[in-house]
């Protein structure tokens, strides 16, 4: 039973389910939207907001975990240097999760996920 697990699961084992969601943060900070399912896009938007709240902060130790997670070093230069300076002001809340389309061959809910500018 999944008693008070906050994480989920996404019918993936733990490597791969990390691997995924650390690609779609990338993609994310990458082109500032992406589109995926509705449950992908609400776990990636959680991993997104740690990863900004952690930029914000500014300090050595923090470019060091942003780095660590994303998959490209550029990626996380422009987190610490553009993305997190311009969404200083805001206290939390920032991507935003639209519903779009259902996909064809499955039937899956998609959803549009982008970081909000301020």
């Amino acid at each position: 039973m999944r008693h008070k697990q906050d994480v989920k699961r996404l019918g993936r084992n733990d490597d791969h389910r990390r691997s995924m969601l650390r690609n779609l943060a990338t993609s994310l900070f990458t082109h500032g939207k992406i589109e995926t399912t509705i449950i992908r896009a609400k776990e990636v938007s959680r991993v997104a907001s740690r990863l900004i709240t952690r930029a914000k902060k500014g300090d050595l130790a923090s470019r060091r975990i942003v780095a660590s997670y994303l998959t490209s070093e550029a990626v996380a230069k422009k987190v610490m240097e553009v993305i997190a300076p311009s969404l200083a002001g805001r206290s939390g809340g920032y991507t935003r999760v639209i519903r779009t389309r259902i996909r064809k061959g499955d039937a899956a809910e998609m959803a549009q996920l982008e970081l909000l500018q301020s």
